[in-house]
């Protein structure tokens, strides 16, 4: 549309044309001086004042930059690291198996160092990436200005260099060129002198930012490492614990896997009386002697005890010699142990595993 325009805009066309050519003289102009410069066929305007705030911003926003690359790859490491502990975690929920001690406290625990990698994760980026992100930008924003600053100089340059080549000559003939030079002098020394004392006043002021930031970067950084790793610190102490007692438990043997004998073979009542009467008697694979006329639903025989018997795990049953158990099945048959029965107390109707060397049929 602007080819359109510009073609039924002659003057447009023509303004248009004017300003590329000025801007390619001023920038032939510019690439001339500077190599007259280079050459050391001109002076140039000097600042050591300057060059010394320079120096020190190239340095500052180096820092800067390589801070800046580091911490997005520590980033993208925690990152990574919350993943691979998630799924450790959930794989430790999935092979820990339901009857184990301390199950649902190891999934707990587990949740909980999923949600302190979260808030680690959440509060490195927001706490600490994103105000270097901050402070990294501006040094963008400064660079035009400097590089501004320096093509305004070279134009100041030419200038004053032109207006001294022209005092030289002809005063009358180069009288209209002289006034035009001091005019494009003054300026161009006005918008320099411009850029110049704004940068001296920036420049200084931006290096001596640097020592707050970083103290309150770090500061938050090391503040947030500390937070977690304390915290995690705590919840790992609670997964030992339980695993310590899953060791504890196992060492009493309390999950060995035990087969029993389907319930249609129990001891034999008459070998029961061949041993010692201080002991109880050895299981046998017959059953004699068992009346199941009668029986509540469910119950397979009626046992009585013949010796005491006080549990060692809560799923187990005590008893005293003489009370009467009712026999019934295992709801789960792989539970079921080598003599060992699982039976209902009549007197107290409660439920558990008994060895069966210990009654005797009814």
């Amino acid at each position: 549309m602007n080819q359109f325009l510009c073609l039924g805009d002659p003057k447009m066309a023509e303004s248009k044309g004017a300003l590329i050519a000025k801007s390619v003289s001023k920038h032939a102009g510019r690439a001339k001086e500077k190599l007259l410069q280079n050459l050391g066929k001109v002076d140039r305007t000097a600042d050591d004042i300057f060059d010394e705030h320079l120096q020190n911003f190239t340095r500052q926003q180096n820092a800067a930059n390589k801070l800046q690359k580091e911490f997005n790859n520590y980033i993208r490491c925690i990152r990574a690291m919350q993943t691979a502990s998630k799924t450790l975690m959930d794989s430790l929920n999935e092979i820990y198996e339901s009857q184990w001690v301390g199950h649902d406290l190891l999934y707990v625990q587990t949740q909980n160092i999923e949600m302190l990698w979260n808030d680690f994760s959440h509060k490195l980026a927001d706490q600490v990436l994103i105000p270097l992100n901050t402070y990294q930008s501006q040094f963008n924003e400064t660079k035009k200005k400097i590089d501004k600053r320096g093509r305004k100089l070279v134009d100041y340059d030419k200038q004053r260099h032109n207006s001294q080549s022209l005092q030289g000559g002809n005063a009358k003939k180069n009288e209209v060129k002289m006034i035009k030079a001091r005019e494009q002098l003054e300026e161009a020394k006005r918008t320099y002198d411009l850029l110049n004392s704004e940068l001296h006043d920036e420049l200084p002021a931006l290096y001596d930012s640097r020592v707050l930031f970083l103290v309150t970067n770090l500061q938050t950084l090391f503040s947030t490492e500390q937070v977690f790793h304390m915290e995690t610190a705590k919840v790992f102490a609670e997964l030992e614990a339980i695993v310590d007692k899953l060791a504890t438990e196992s060492q009493r043997g309390s999950y060995t896997l035990k087969k029993m004998q389907s319930p249609n073979k129990i001891f034999n009542s008459n070998n029961a009386t061949a041993n010692s009467p201080h002991s109880p008697p050895s299981p046998t694979s017959i059953l004699n002697g068992a009346t199941t006329d009668n029986l509540p639903p469910g119950v397979l025989y009626r046992v009585k005890a013949t010796y005491k018997y006080v549990r060692e795990d809560v799923d187990e049953l005590s008893f005293e010699v003489g009370e009467v158990i009712r026999v019934v099945e295992y709801e789960d048959p792989e539970e079921q142990e080598e003599g060992w029965l699982m039976g209902i107390k009549e007197s107290s109707g409660e439920k558990g595993m008994f060895p069966a060397n210990f009654t005797r049929p009814l």
